[in-house]
């Protein structure tokens, strides 16, 4: 395993840690999440209760968890709502182990897809929503085939380095014979990515491991390995394929922030920054991710995909 999550013991029920809670379950593109409503912000489980209720063996199951509170109750949420008074719930986001991380791409979609069916909000196709984060303001518009997120702006994390060379890191991983250069990408959370040469390459990664990437961004990463499709950009359209290893996770179906990265990458080694649209394949689905002009002048990502609730869960007492 790759992340040593403090979880249940054989003696101890999911009761015992965390008590009577009633919670959905969702994924996006197969990255599945813990959903709890609390509306009264009641509920703020320690990270050991977090890493009991996503333990697939001994709790519900899940990449993360996803608590929806007043952005009012938290200080980033304050934060949030001096900038966007409309910006009424927040994405309370932990990773599997428990550990907070700023935000979820694919998370952000459910998180929205939770609150509609939670009559929590009233959003129409088209029609748009606002949502603190610890990645700072989302925006999310309902579309067709799921929802759209405004990611905000992507960054360099080491600018200097990947602006000269094109790659500002090393990355040791399992299955890969020898290290590989890549570029760390900021999108309100870090991600390294590289390049793979083939199929072969991509489905042979041996991502229980944690990838060994060096310099490490100040607050962990997560790894994206990218396969250009052949034809890599047709009709205007790029596209790529995509395995993941998520910090305090490990490897996932899909990541929504990731799947950004790898197009932002993709576009800066093979200079296709007039290429907007991009379709991301990962093992659980596709997604779409768009650049736009932001109002303030940089450039923001746009990803859409679908949000699926697949059912709700009371933890009770045996």
């Amino acid at each position: 395993m790759s992340v040593t999550k403090p979880i249940a013991t054989p003696s101890q029920s999911l009761f015992s840690l965390v008590g009577s809670l009633n919670f959905a379950k969702g994924h996006g593109t197969g990255n599945d999440f813990v959903l709890i409503s609390d509306p009264e912000d009641i509920h703020d489980l320690a990270r050991e209760q977090v890493a009991a209720i996503c333990d697939r063996n001994r709790g519900i199951g899940g990449d993360g968890l996803i608590r929806a509170v007043p952005s009012s109750t938290l200080p980033e949420g304050r934060d949030i709502l001096a900038v966007q008074p409309k910006a009424e719930w927040f994405m309370d986001y932990r990773n599997a182990d428990g550990s907070i991380s700023e935000m979820c791409g694919n998370g952000v979609r459910v998180f929205v897809h939770f609150l509609v069916n939670e009559k929590l909000v009233d959003l129409q196709v088209g029609e748009e929503l606002f949502i603190g984060t610890r990645g700072g303001l989302k925006s999310v518009t309902k579309v067709p085939e799921g929802y759209a997120v405004d990611m905000g702006p992507w960054e360099f994390i080491f600018p200097e380095s990947a602006t000269q060379g094109g790659l500002d890191s090393v990355v040791q991983t399992e299955g890969l014979p020898t290290p590989r250069g890549a570029v760390s990408i900021s999108m309100g959370n870090p991600h390294t990515v590289l390049a793979v040469a083939t199929k072969e390459e991509l489905e042979g990664l041996k991502l229980t491991s944690i990838p060994v990437v060096e310099p490490l961004p100040p607050h962990g990463t997560n790894v994206e390995y990218v396969l250009p499709a052949e034809p890599f950009i047709e009709n205007g359209r790029g596209s790529l394929r995509m395995r993941v290893h998520e910090r305090g996770v490990g490897e996932t179906l899909s990541c929504g922030t990731g799947a950004c990265a790898a197009a932002v990458a993709a576009r800066h080694w093979a200079g296709a920054q007039t290429v907007t649209n991009w379709e991301v394949s990962v093992p659980g689905g596709i997604l779409g991710v768009r650049f736009i002009q932001g109002a303030t002048g940089k450039e923001h990502v746009v990803l859409s995909g679908p949000a699926v609730l697949v059912g709700r869960v009371q933890i009770r007492e045996d």
